[in-house]
């Protein structure tokens, strides 16, 4: 079984434990040779140097395309339509500039991140030789092991032999751990960051003949308006290669309805949703009437209607972030907790059944109070689908919670079918096991697929509390959560490690009043 780089940190810090209070020859030497035999950090720098310089060299050549394309788009372009389904000349001139400079800054960013990890690998290795060539020097200090009477007593001599020799495996254990901390840090960062710069080469996830070069640009550029257009991006990585996948699928019949429905439509955020419906899941039949229903609606409508999360504030904003329609929360009803945050992560990832939540049937209805009656019954719903528990009486009975059980049901029933991942529970009792599970974490929500997860706290009678949230979004180091009291937030990587999300909840699911981060659900494809 490969030993993880979390795995040797932890090791490390038990070991530099048993080292400091060995109060034997024998068990000194124990924890000495069990230190020797942790592997140390792996990784070539100069082949990894040389792979980050070289995605620095692609940067400079995307700058130049970029260059050029500005030079086009200065020239001024007539009106004229390009593409299978019709693309305004300049708007895929600017969406061009606009995939150059991504393309750009993916390069920078990658190059960036192997040029880093190189640099760390190789102080964590330096690391690992030195405090390697103090755990033996203290193994010679100690010459062999004693016998079974000699373990009996210990003089003055031996004594002072042993606490010299514990002391330097102590500082060597120590550089040990350093390292291992060090190349654990900078693997984590390393593949988040490679993550999300592969996932930021959107223009190339629609594998699809079916569509040309422009309208597959286009189709990727495209975000919904106010907010940050790359925060707001209505197809994920995940929904360009769905759609893609589909086109490719579909019949010629269907194929053909499918760009006309495209051609047809009055704004790029038509456009997308009509492939982001596609993505979901949708039959092309299903995606025609839907249409229909958004079909000449402007940027503004799209947005309030298909998406219940607009991120106004960027990755450094602190405080929490309001969602809402017309005036009402996406929130939970109750304590309904686990439904509720999967019925608005359903609607990010659907927009067919985000338009039947805050449009009704026929996607006309308005009223925020229907909009409240409808997220309502959708929260029991799921509740119900899940097996969530209830309390009171029979003739008034209210949703109790869900266990772990019905939340990998209705993740897998609500989630699954409009992201193609099957969810399952990952146990996470310790900053090590946060720490481990980071990068996929960080991997989901950069392709567009939503991670629930649990915290919980104890109250001052000792009383256990829970509550349900979702992680919808990753930049840098932070993450944005979606919790179903209606509000988002970015949280730290080192505060999710440390299980304090008071920043996403309240000042109850702090670190200090024993709040904690307990368990995630990562959809695996």
């Amino acid at each position: 079984m490969t030993e993880s780089t979390t795995d040797r940190r932890k090791r490390l810090a038990e070991l530099s434990g048993r080292i400091s209070s060995a109060g034997s020859k024998n068990d000194l030497i124990d924890a000495i040779e069990d230190a020797l035999g942790v592997r140390a950090p792996v990784g070539d720098p100069a082949t990894l140097e040389a792979l980050g310089k070289r995605y620095r060299g692609q940067a400079d050549d995307a700058v130049r395309v970029r260059e050029r394309v500005d030079k086009v788009a200065r020239k001024g372009l007539p009106e004229v339509w390009v593409g299978d389904t019709s693309v305004l000349a300049s708007e895929a001139v600017s969406a061009a500039g606009r995939d150059a400079t991504q393309m750009s800054e993916a390069f920078e960013g990658g190059g960036k991140a192997l040029l880093e990890l190189a640099d760390s690998v190789k102080d964590a290795q330096t690391q690992d030789v030195e405090g390697r060539a103090k755990l033996h020097e203290a193994r010679r200090t100690l010459g062999g092991r004693d016998g079974f009477f000699d373990d009996w007593h210990e003089d003055d001599d031996e004594e002072s032999t042993r606490m010299k020799a514990r002391s330097v495996a102590s500082a060597g254990v120590a550089l040990l751990h350093k390292a291992a901390v060090t190349a654990d840090d900078a693997a984590r960062a390393a593949a988040r960051d490679l993550d999300k710069w592969a996932a930021e080469a959107r223009a190339g996830k629609m594998r699809t003949d079916e569509l040309s070069a422009v309208d597959r640009l286009m189709l990727a550029d495209t975000g919904n308006v106010g907010g940050d257009r790359e925060l707001n991006e209505i197809l994920t990585a995940n929904d360009l290669e769905r759609s893609g996948r589909a086109m490719e699928k579909l019949p010629p019949a269907d194929r053909a309805r499918m760009e006309l429905l495209l051609t047809g439509a009055s704004t790029p955020q038509e456009k997308a949703y009509l492939m982001k419906a596609l993505a979901a899941g949708y039959s092309v039949d299903e995606v025609e009437t839907f249409g229909g229903k958004i079909h000449g609606k402007d940027e503004v409508w799209l947005r309030e209607h298909l998406a219940p999360v607009t991120t106004g504030n960027g990755p450094s904003a602190t405080g929490q972030e309001d969602q809402d329609f017309n005036g009402k929360l996406w929130d939970q009803d109750g304590e309904t907790c686990v439904p509720s945050s999967t019925v608005t992560a359903r609607a990010i990832v659907d927009p067919v059944y985000a338009l039947e939540l805050t449009g009704g049937p026929d996607g006309t209805d308005d009223d925020p109070e229907h909009f409240r009656e409808r997220l309502t019954d959708e929260q029991l719903r799921m509740h119900d689908e899940g097996d969530g528990s209830n309390s009171g009486w029979l003739w008034d009975r209210k949703p109790a919670g869900m266990d772990a059980d019905g939340q990998v049901e209705i993740s897998g029933k609500e989630l699954g079918p409009h992201t193609g991942a099957g969810y399952q529970a990952q146990e996470m009792g310790s900053a090590d096991d946060r720490r481990d599970v980071l990068p996929d974490i960080e991997k989901s929500v950069a392709e567009g697929k939503p991670v629930p997860i649990n915290i919980e706290r104890y109250d001052e009678n000792g009383d256990w509390h829970g509550h349900s949230m979702m992680i919808i979004g990753q930049e840098g180091d932070r993450l944005q959560i979606y919790n179903p009291w209606g509000v988002t937030t970015w949280v730290s990587e080192e505060d999710f490690v440390k299980g304090d999300l008071s920043a996403a909840a309240d000042d109850r699911y702090s670190a200090a009043h024993k709040g904690n981060v307990k368990r995630v659900y990562i959809g695996q494809d």
